[in-house]
C-alpha cells in the first residue's frame, strides 16, 4: 500500500510542477512538435500513476483482485508490497475513488468525441448546402479543396474520414498564389498530424478535471502548439515570410492586430514568431529532450515494480 501512496504523491507532484517547468522553458516555441510530445508524456505519466495506484489499492483491499494482479508472482513478491499494512478499508476507498475518476475520464472523452462528431456533421451539412455536389461529381472523393462564396477571408479544415480543406472566395481575392499555398499547407499540416484527436483528448481531460493544473494547461498549450506546428509545416514548403503575410491577410480585418485585440490573441504572436525566424534547436539537444520526455512515463512504472524486483533479487 505504501507503493500506491508513493504513486499518488508522484502523480500529484507531476500534475502541479510539470506545467510550471514547461511554461518557463524557452524551447517549446522553437520546437512545437517536441513540446507536444513532452506534454503528452507528462499527462500519460500522471494517468499511469493513477492507474497503477488504483490497481495496487484494489489488490490490497480484495483478495480476488490480488490474485489477478499478482497471479504469476511468487509469495515473496506479494509480501514485498505490504498490501495488508493498512487493512482493507482505506485501500478500498482509494481504489473506488480512482476507479470513479477513470470512469469519469472515459465519460468526458466519450462526450467530447460525440460533440465533435455532431459539430462535424452539422458543418458538413452546412458545407453541402453552400457547395452542393455537381452532376457527375463524387460526393466523397477523398481529400479535396472546397471553395465557398464569402465576403470574409477565411480558411479552415474539416476533419473526418473524408477531410475537407475549405477556403472562401474573399481569401482567394485577398491572398496571392504563394500565400494561398501557405494557408493550404498549414491546414494540410493539421490534417496529416491528426491534431483533432489531440484537441479532443486535451479538452476532455480539462472538462473532467478542470482544477487539475496539468490537464488545464495541457488543453491550453495544445491549442497553441498545434498552430505553431502547422505554421512550421507550411514554412518548410512556402517560407516563413509567406506564411506570416498569409496570416496577416486572413486576420487583419478581424481586429487581431488592432489596439482592442484581446490580450490572449495568438495570431500576432504567431506572426512575430515567424518573422523572428529563430533557428531550430541543435539535433543533439532535440534528441536529449525527446529521450528525457520519453523517460517521464517510465518513472511510475519504476516506482511500481521496484519492490517486486528487489524481492526477486
Amino acid at each position: 500500500m505504501m507503493v500506491a501512496l508513493a504513486l499518488l504523491v508522484l502523480g500529484a507532484l507531476l500534475a502541479a510542477t510539470a506545467p510550471r517547468v514547461l511554461a518557463r522553458a524557452s524551447w517549446p516555441d522553437r520546437e512545437p512538435v517536441l513540446a507536444l510530445w513532452a506534454w503528452q508524456c507528462v499527462v500519460v505519466a500522471v494517468l499511469l500513476c493513477c492507474v497503477l495506484a488504483m490497481s495496487l489499492s484494489a489488490a490490497a483491499a480484495w483478495q480476488a483482485v490480488r490474485g489477478h494482479v499478482f497471479a504469476p508472482a511468487p509469495s515473496r513478491v506479494v509480501e514485498a508490497y505490504g498490501l495488508s499494512m493498512f487493512g482493507e478499508s482505506w485501500p478500498a476507498v482509494v481504489a473506488v475513488v480512482l476507479a470513479c475518476g477513470g470512469l469519469w475520464s472515459a465519460a468526458m472523452l466519450a462526450r467530447e468525441i460525440r460533440a465533435a462528431r455532431t459539430a462535424r456533421r452539422r458543418r458538413r451539412a452546412e458545407l453541402l448546402a453552400r457547395a452542393p455536389v455537381l452532376p457527375g461529381e463524387e460526393p466523397d472523393a477523398g481529400e479535396r479543396l472546397v471553395v465557398l462564396e464569402g465576403e470574409r477571408p477565411d480558411a479552415w479544415w474539416l476533419p473526418g474520414s473524408t477531410p475537407r480543406l475549405v477556403v472562401t472566395t474573399a481569401a482567394l481575392r485577398r491572398l496571392g498564389g504563394r500565400q494561398l499555398d501557405a494557408v493550404l499547407a498549414h491546414e494540410q499540416g493539421h490534417l496529416r498530424a491528426r491534431h483533432d484527436w489531440l484537441l479532443n483528448c486535451s479538452a476532455a481531460l480539462a472538462a473532467g478535471f478542470s482544477r487539475v493544473p496539468v490537464f488545464r494547461a495541457f488543453r491550453d498549450q495544445v491549442h497553441r502548439l498545434v498552430e505553431l506546428a502547422a505554421d512550421d509545416m507550411a514554412s518548410r514548403r512556402c517560407g516563413r515570410l509567406t506564411v506570416a503575410l498569409a496570416l496577416v491577410g486572413l486576420n487583419e480585418e478581424r481586429g487581431a492586430f488592432g489596439p482592442y485585440a484581446p490580450h490572449h490573441a495568438q495570431v500576432p504572436q504567431r506572426v512575430d514568431r515567424l518573422l523572428a525566424a529563430a533557428p531550430r534547436l541543435p539535433v543533439l539537444r532535440r534528441v536529449r529532450l525527446t529521450a528525457l520526455a520519453s523517460l517521464v512515463p517510465l518513472v511510475p512504472l519504476v516506482v511500481a515494480f521496484v519492490p517486486g524486483l528487489r524481492a526477486l533479487g
